[in-house]
């Protein structure tokens, strides 16, 4: 250990900032945030400086450092252009035994300022000693990604009960009792700002522990189209602390590799004709594991919300009582349009867009193919291969040209997309043709003459590129 981690109370402490550049004025942002005493010199100093110290009583000499501006301080921060004036500070402070900071240079002064993620009172403090600034501040910009704003809000609370929970329970249990409500519904009120529930529920759960059966809650996650990457971090999130995942056929391995790997995983896959759990079946589950204290990850591709039967999910757990949360994912539509360099609007070629299902409840696609058939819109089709022969003889049969351009989408946003490029008329060959599998997603109209123009995902260099950057998750992180 090169450098021994320290966190400083400055709380009216005597703090000199010496220069008045961009880099000064986030140094001295920060010590009046952690209630220092500053004394600023400089014989000039930025307009965005002068409204940072507005409001404080901020000692402003306006001229160059003199060798008695350090006596009395506890800290020194040489924040000059002037590297021989920054190691002339940094010898005289660490003769007196100041603390002391010399900007960009690790090689002088004998304390240095890491890049802080501030969640207060939850501070995390990155620093490579040194070595690499950037590489420091692309790991703070992770974690920034991974631990919710709420987190200092959360301390708070549990900063307001440790009392409350020592004279309730005795030493043996109160760490159990800390660790199961930090990582079940307790915490997630916080996180999404119902804080006078989470209080209510943390006193329920004192009042009923060790003995009382504490209700789970079930995470409704979008897992969006396929590209790991496009996870919101919300759902990263609640992947990483669930006790159970019941997951779909079309949520990806790179994804399920994200999650806690130490939860029970449940595969409720379902295809046509071929449901490897019925959807009632699989309401029923997800109220059972909430009511044995469980926390659930009900993991879907796309968005739950569209044609991924969330709300049916969330009705019977509504109706048991059941706390749930319900995270958006990107749906097919847009990820796979996208990667495909389809746009679904445009004001050139289609003023509206339409989300159809290939199939109904019962099987048949009884749908509205007067509305679906009209000009000047995009339409596209979930789950359609099937029925791709109803599909172009409705839409023409309704008054679409038959040379409507057609693009059939498979596997899109992953390492394994193709996009098939036809017309209405000749889907059904189309199909049969390229040998298409599902998932599928099938679009239509003139837009898809966009995708020789704007296509522009290359899977093989977009998986080159992802497995070797930093921002891209390759292994679960506990929460």
């Amino acid at each position: 250990m090169d450098r021994f981690p320290v966190f400083l109370d400055l709380h009216n402490r005597q703090c000199l900032v010496v220069g008045g550049g961009k880099v000064a004025e986030r140094k001295v942002d920060s010590l009046l945030k952690a209630g220092a005493v500053v004394t600023l010199v400089s014989p000039f100093i930025t307009a965005e400086m002068a409204l940072t110290i507005s409001g404080y009583k901020v000692k402003h000499h306006t001229r160059p450092f003199e060798d008695s501006d350090i006596d009395g301080q506890f800290l020194v921060i040489a924040a000059t252009n002037n590297p021989a004036v920054n190691a002339r500070i940094a010898r005289m402070a660490d003769a007196r035994h100041i603390l002391v900071n010399v900007v960009d240079d690790a090689t002088v002064g004998n304390f240095i300022i890491p890049s802080v993620v501030d969640r207060s009172p939850v501070m995390i403090a990155v620093s490579t000693g040194g070595a690499s600034p950037v590489l420091a501040r692309q790991l703070r910009m992770k974690l920034e990604t991974m631990i919710p704003p709420q987190c200092g809000e959360l301390a708070g609370i549990t900063e307001e009960y440790r009392d409350i929970v020592k004279k309730h329970l005795p030493e043996a249990q109160r760490k159990t009792f800390w660790e199961k409500a930090l990582k079940g519904p307790f915490a997630e009120l916080v996180y999404a700002g119902h804080v006078e529930d989470a209080r209510r529920l943390l006193d329920e759960m004192l009042a009923s522990y060790p003995d009382g059966q504490t209700m789970g809650e079930v995470y409704l996650v979008g897992a969006g189209p396929g590209d790991p990457d496009l996870l919101t971090f919300k759902a990263l999130r609640l992947m990483q602390q669930a006790d159970v995942m019941v997951y779909d056929r079309l949520v990806s391995k790179s994804i399920l590799d994200m999650a806690n790997q130490r939860a029970e995983r449940i595969y409720v896959g379902k295809e046509k004709a071929s449901h490897a759990v019925p959807q009632d079946q699989i309401n029923d589950l997800l109220v059972k594991l909430a009511k044995q204290g469980k926390r659930v990850l009900r993991l879907k591709g796309g968005d739950p919300f569209i044609f991924g039967r969330g709300g049916e999910e969330i009705e019977t757990l509504a109706e048991n009582g059941v706390p749930f949360q319900v995270v958006p994912g990107i749906t097919a539509a847009s990820g796979c349009s996208s990667y495909a360099g389809i746009p679904l609007t445009h004001r050139d070629y289609a003023q509206s867009c339409t989300f159809a299902t290939g199939h109904l409840k019962d099987g048949s696609i009884d749908l509205n193919w007067a509305q679906l058939s009209q000009p000047n819109q995009t339409v596209v089709f979930y789950m359609g291969l099937t029925g791709i022969e109803v599909i172009s003889q409705k839409l023409q049969e309704f008054g679409r040209s038959g040379d409507t351009p057609a693009a059939l989408v498979e596997q899109g946003t992953t390492r394994n997309q193709r996009v098939h490029i036809g017309t209405i008329a000749t889907l059904p060959q189309l199909v049969k043709d390229s040998g298409v599998r599902a998932p599928t997603l099938t679009i239509v109209g003139e837009v898809v003459n966009l995708h020789s123009k704007l296509h522009w995902y290359e899977p093989q260099r977009h998986v080159i590129a992802s497995e070797f950057s930093l921002d891209h998750p390759v292994a679960p992180v506990e929460v």
